[in-house]
């Protein structure tokens, strides 16, 4: 389990973090979304343990992760920079992360050679940067994590690996209960293995949701109705955004779905469809509530 309790962050006069608070459940794959600037990367370099908040505090399994060595070998971090030391190969990598990780399985570590099929012996600065994230996560998997933290993570990787990464990740979480903390601009990725997601926005969490339940609150109505109905639409509680092709409304609402079901029903429409949102619209539309601006995106 993370905890991430009311913590708040200065870089020097302007306010990074407001507050936040987050809760992990262990063994989940936890999407974190927001537009840049939002204040991911400043909470994942917080829960690594790289920035000490100013208020608030993280805790991992019930321990304060910054200075905590020992916690610290038990949570491993994949960036879009990855670090490793520049003259050495694979197998060198791996041997310090032997070292520096003592639950290092070199019996993972030969079976993950195999998944990836790359030459131990080549120097990884001459790899390409797919190559490089291909390394990264098997070297970290051999670790045997118990937080796996993902930034951007399969950037640069073939559609057929990411596949074969996302099915790794998805098989620690549920075998061994490997918690992964991911943050991505790719929502569609992020929607494909995620469990639960977290918005932030300016530096504020803005929900935090089971995906199921954030996707199964916000639904798109695609109504026609014999006559105008505009009026009645914008008295119906919960609706995010409405907009009109010809006689069709696109209504989308927030709520319940059976009772926005009757809301609709109630206004006896020729036609109605409800539809279900992707993460990427829901995102579009919570953000879009608060300002962000979304009006050259075309759903």
């Amino acid at each position: 389990m993370i905890k991430v309790k009311n913590v708040t962050k200065f870089f020097d006069d302007f306010k990074v973090l407001s507050d936040i608070s987050l809760a992990i459940p262990k063994g989940v794959i936890y999407g974190l979304v927001g537009p840049n600037g939002a204040g991911k990367t400043t909470i994942i370099n917080h829960i690594n343990g790289v920035l000490k908040p100013d208020e608030g505090e993280i805790l991992i399994n019930g321990e304060m992760v910054y200075e905590n060595e020992k916690l610290k070998q038990k949570v491993l971090n994949i960036s879009d920079d990855w670090f490793y030391f520049s003259t050495f190969t694979i197998r060198q990598m791996a041997n310090f992360y032997r070292d520096i990780y003592p639950d290092f399985s070199c019996e993972r570590y030969e079976k993950l050679k195999d998944i990836f099929n790359i030459d131990e012996k080549k120097q990884i600065r001459k790899l390409s940067k797919g190559m490089k994230k291909q390394v990264a996560f098997w070297l970290s998997l051999s670790a045997m994590p118990d937080v796996l933290i993902l930034d951007e993570p399969l950037d640069g990787l073939d559609p057929v690996m990411r596949k074969q990464v996302l099915s790794l990740l998805i098989a620690d979480v549920s075998d061994r209960e490997l918690t992964v903390l991911v943050s991505s601009h790719n929502l569609r990725e992020l929607e494909d293995i995620c469990d639960w997601v977290g918005i932030i926005h300016n530096g504020h969490l803005i929900m935090e949701k089971p995906l199921d339940d954030l996707k199964g609150s916000v639904f798109k109505y695609q109504v026609a109705f014999r006559e105008d109905k505009d009026d009645a639409i914008d008295n119906i509680e919960g609706v995010l955004n409405v907009s009109k092709i010809g006689s069709v409304y696109n209504i989308i609402i927030r709520g319940d779905g059976d009772k926005t079901d009757e809301i609709i029903q109630s206004l006896s429409p020729i036609l109605c469809e409800r539809i279900s949102l992707t993460l990427e619209e829901v995102f579009i539309y919570e953000l879009g509530g608060l300002g962000y601006d979304f009006k050259n995106i075309i759903i």
